[in-house]
């Protein structure tokens, strides 16, 4: 699985819209397109705060671990 799918798929689960899940981070929504289309990658910060909503919402240990491999 790519880090665009594995953020789509966050954001599905945690019920969000692309700029839901762009406001729960702090970022612009055309950030959170450009990671799902794979035309940009998320920076180091808001990697970090994926992971952590991640952690505060319960999602699958599994989903979070394949965040943090993918590069």
């Amino acid at each position: 699985m790519e880090l665009s799918e594995a953020i789509k798929k966050v954001r599905l689960e945690l019920c969000l819209s692309q700029e839901g899940l762009a406001r729960e981070l702090h970022v612009g929504f055309t950030s959170v397109n450009r990671w799902e289309n794979n035309h940009a990658k998320p920076n180091q910060i808001a990697r970090h705060a994926l992971i952590e909503l991640c952690k505060n919402r319960s999602i699958s240990p599994e989903l979070i671990e394949l965040l943090l491999k993918i590069k």
